[in-house]
């Protein structure tokens, strides 16, 4: 089976929800979703939901914190 990657990135709101769908509707198709998250660091109500599904999607989150209203910094480029 081939396997598929996508990248969302960039400024605003929409990433992770266009993230979370997708992998969905690829845990109903009976495939295995892995999501990486950089930048958020944090739990928020999509990941209990997501560890409901967690025989179909696993998710990971890489980084030191969130950095959202903030400025990352040096460590924060080091760990991406």
């Amino acid at each position: 089976m081939k396997g598929y990657v996508q990248v969302y990135t960039g400024d605003g709101k929409g990433k992770t929800t266009a993230a979370f769908g997708l992998a969905l509707r690829a845990a109903g198709a009976g495939l295995k979703v892995y999501i990486a998250q950089f930048v958020k660091g944090m739990k928020y109500s999509e990941l209990d939901a997501i560890e409901k599904l967690s025989d179909s999607i696993a998710i990971k989150q890489y980084g030191r914190d969130c950095f959202i209203f903030r400025e990352p910094e040096k460590e924060d480029i080091q760990a991406a």
